[in-house]
């Protein structure tokens, strides 16, 4: 993953770093668990079960994201220019196409 952007620029997610750390290592920790459960040949449907939360956790951690992108990095390029904001816009669309798409 490319880092298109100086390391000093704030991204709009900073305020609630915290948080998006927080729900990232609860979500680390659902996938240590998954691999436990493999390990002990756990039952193939409780293993789905936990697949699909932590699917959800990521998706909802992916939504968070996207929702600052596009509150502060959209609006503050579109307040720059339009070309900036065009140029925001079609990130965020390729974001989410990829999400979709996942």
């Amino acid at each position: 993953m490319s880092d298109e952007h100086s390391e000093h620029e704030h991204h709009g997610y900073i305020h609630r770093k915290d948080d998006y750390l927080k729900r990232l290592r609860r979500i680390e920790g659902q996938a240590r668990g998954l691999q436990r459960m493999v390990e002990d040949e756990k039952y193939c449907i409780d293993i789905l079960t936990q697949v699909s939360a932590m699917t959800k956790a990521l998706q909802a951690v992916s939504l968070g994201l996207l929702e600052e992108h596009m509150s502060h990095c959209v609006i503050d390029a579109a307040r720059e220019s339009d070309e900036a904001g065009q140029a925001k816009v079609k990130e965020a669309t390729e974001a989410i196409a990829r999400l979709v798409r996942s």
